[in-house]
């Protein structure tokens, strides 16, 4: 029973200081970039109100970038008065041992962490609606889109004139497959126009031409009214997104879009990193509250000085080691790539669980 009760007020204390900074802090930033951004957004003819909502929507972002911080700052802020009035040397005596008074914090810490990803993950949608309401991306249409290119993870490339997603219907497609190696040719699809099948999940190509090149023959021409092509199974909503920087997508999006990248060749180390990020930031929730807790305690007698100094400066040391972790997987110096944005978080959990050793409990 009295394990319950300390455990439900330790936990209260630290929910009182994460919300106050997992919202306070995001606030702060956004309000300082619309103090940078306000002349260039007004020069846009945009109204206060419309300015005013697009950084609502840029909170979720910046919220689920700062939770790790918030997370450590409830951590540091929660254990360090207990040590500082003695609450901790109580809980001692009462048979309760550090670890032991630490762990629904350590739980809840991890909670968050997922909390954040999630966050993020709605978040690329909510900033896409900022850089809308701020002119920076002229909004998509739900349903149409013109004169467009789509590569397809196994090669295949869409040069579409006109898509009608509702209708499920195409103009002027042409559908090409590059060469590979010497001994691939090349297929190149014409058309008139395309109705999407939803059935069969394929697309219809209608009164076209299908010509095939290989290595050392000459090209070889196919008229045909009606033709389907079962490679081809990527439907109008997918066909209808558009390009987005990796910021924007979600860990899903992010995935398959590098393996579009890398079967056609190209370079993916560096979205290999940012999206194991993904993953990196959240996870950081747990790890920072294991590395604080126990430097919280380190110092009984110091103040609410020393844990914001604690707190901050823990925090800018974390973002710094991603940043260059990102830098060194991009340049392919670790490998594989993803490895790179996991080395912060296994310094802190090294260190973190090295200090939690040397608490007395």
């Amino acid at each position: 029973m009295r394990t319950r009760l300390l455990g439900r007020y330790v936990v209260g204390q630290w929910l009182r200081v994460f919300l106050l900074t997992a919202i306070g802090l995001p606030f702060v930033s956004v309000l300082t970039n619309l103090t940078d951004n306000l002349r260039r957004l007004l020069d846009r003819d945009l109204t206060p109100g419309t300015i005013a909502l697009s950084y609502l929507y840029a909170l979720p972002e910046n919220i689920a970038l700062m939770i790790p911080a918030a997370s450590l700052f409830a951590i540091v802020f929660t254990v360090g008065p207990l040590a500082r009035n003695s609450e901790l040397t109580a809980a001692k005596a009462g048979g309760i041992s550090f670890h032991r008074l630490v762990f629904p914090l350590f739980m809840i810490s991890a909670l968050a962490g997922i909390g954040s990803f999630y966050l993020a993950e709605w978040a690329t949608e909510t900033t896409a609606r900022q850089l809308e309401l701020q002119k920076e991306r002229v909004s998509r249409s739900l349903t149409h889109r013109f004169n467009f290119v789509y590569r397809t993870p196994d090669g295949w490339i869409y040069t579409i004139r006109q898509l009608d997603a509702d209708q499920g219907k195409a103009e002027s497609v042409v559908l090409e497959r590059p060469i590979r190696g010497d001994s691939i040719s090349t297929t190149a699809i014409t058309a008139d126009s395309a109705a999407w099948d939803s059935t069969a999940r394929q697309w219809v190509l209608k009164s076209g031409a299908l010509h095939a090149i290989e290595p050392g023959r000459e090209p070889r021409t196919a008229s045909f009214t009606e033709l389907r092509v079962p490679a081809l199974d990527q439907g109008p909503r997918e066909l209808l997104v558009e390009p987005k920087k990796d910021s924007e997508m979600t860990y899903a999006e992010l995935g398959a879009y590098i393996a579009s990248l890398h079967g056609s060749g190209n370079d993916t180390r560096k979205l290999e990193v940012q999206r194991a990020t993904k993953l990196a930031i959240p996870a950081a929730c747990l790890i920072i509250a294991l590395f604080g807790a126990p430097l919280a305690v380190s110092a009984p007698r110091a103040g609410a000085a020393v844990g914001i100094a604690i707190s901050l400066g823990t925090t800018l040391a974390y973002l710094l080691m991603i940043n260059l972790a990102q830098a060194v997987g991009a340049s392919g110096l670790i490998n594989p790539p993803a490895l790179a944005a996991w080395v912060p978080n296994g310094l802190f959990l090294v260190v973190g669980l090295w200090l939690l050793g040397r608490v007395r409990t």
